[in-house]
């Protein structure tokens, strides 16, 4: 009890201290009753430098009240067990305050957090004592906010960058392993890299959340439904299930690939073949899983090649590794058949 009186004694001192203060910088203390900016008195005389005045934004940012706040120093509101780095450095702006102040997370409270730049000022007397520190709070939690999304955009953007390389890397290779003609590496190369630029293309429409499958099998066969006759030579039969980013740049890829098999050997080498792609979700004892199957009709007769090329391992390696999953395929006579067995995704357009 007696401790109790001894602090609300030297409680009512400290204010009184700040209501001398008023009278002789009455316009600044005013303005610091009634600005919008966040801010308090401590008392420098005392250990710790606890709270002797808070103005109404102060009260507003933290959530506590005026009677909550007066007598405690700043670290009340940083979170219980903070780095000790960090109760330091707060300490340390008090012994020799910063030009720039210093930016800290601390909790209102309610639990929830927010971000403060916490600028300290001394307040001296006639004599050059330093009585008192006027502190200042304002409040960045929205750019703090800001800066983690754009660190994390730039992070996204580097891992498509290395990711789109590695791509090109590996499309360049193969298109000068597997020949030596000039011409051939050259359309090779341009082709399936038109591929990739329209699939990023897409992929930046949906703002790079993910890509539905009809979308992904309409922009990877546009450029040979314009060269080969139409629309009506391609049937897409299925829901538009949407895929990651991930997947639906490996799929364009692979349709690209199908697509430039169609036009050299298959369905779209003549003027009547076409090209049925349909797609299923199936429910299996590991879960729902997606089958869809490429199939060409019209075209002249099919016989398995002698080897594989850099599309056939495209489509049944990378995709099948790409999608965690099964990719096959077959030549009966009357037309090639790809089928792709994978994980189904959840979502589509209309869900």
């Amino acid at each position: 009890m007696t401790e109790k009186i001894i602090k609300d004694a030297e409680q009512k001192e400290a204010e009184a201290e700040v209501k001398n203060f008023e009278k002789e910088l009455g316009p600044f203390v005013v303005a610091a009753e009634t600005t919008r900016m966040a801010m308090v008195f401590t008392d420098a005389k005392e250990s710790g430098n606890p709270i002797i005045f808070a103005n109404d934004s102060f009260l507003e940012l933290t959530g506590y009240t005026r009677e909550e706040v007066l007598g405690q120093d700043l670290n009340f509101l940083m979170e219980s067990g903070a780095e000790s780095d960090a109760v330091a450095h707060i300490q340390s702006e008090f012994q020799c305050a910063s030009d720039n102040g210093v930016e800290f997370r601390y909790r209102r409270k309610d639990g929830s957090e927010f971000w403060a730049a916490f600028l300290v000022c001394p307040v001296a007397d006639k004599e050059g004592n330093i009585v008192q520190h006027f502190a200042s709070f304002s409040d960045i939690s929205k750019y703090k906010d800001a800066q983690t999304k754009s660190q994390m955009l730039i992070d996204e953007l580097n891992h498509r960058v290395k990711n789109t390389l590695s791509t090109v890397q590996s499309i360049v290779w193969n298109a000068l392993r597997t020949s030596t003609d000039a011409d051939v590496i050259r359309e090779a190369i341009e082709s399936r890299l038109h591929a990739l630029s329209r699939s990023h293309d897409l992929l930046t429409r949906e703002n790079w959340e993910s890509a539905g499958l009809c979308d992904i099998l309409t922009d990877a066969l546009e450029p040979f439904v314009v060269k080969r006759g139409g629309a009506e030579r391609i049937v897409l039969t299925g829901k538009n299930i949407r895929f990651a980013p991930k997947q639906a740049l490996a799929l364009s890829i692979a349709f690209n690939e199908l697509a430039t098999n169609a036009v050299k050997y298959g369905a779209f080498s003549n003027a009547t073949g076409s090209i049925i792609v349909e797609w299923k979700v199936k429910e299996k004892s590991g879960g729902k899983r997606m089958i869809l199957t490429w199939r060409e009709k019209g075209g002249p007769p099919v016989a398995p090649p002698s080897q594989q090329g850099f599309g056939s391992r495209v489509i049944e390696r990378g995709l099948g590794l790409e999608l965690e999953g099964d990719v096959h395929l077959d030549y009966p006579p009357d037309g090639l058949v790809c089928t792709i067995n994978i994980p189904a995704p959840q979502k589509t357009d209309n869900e």
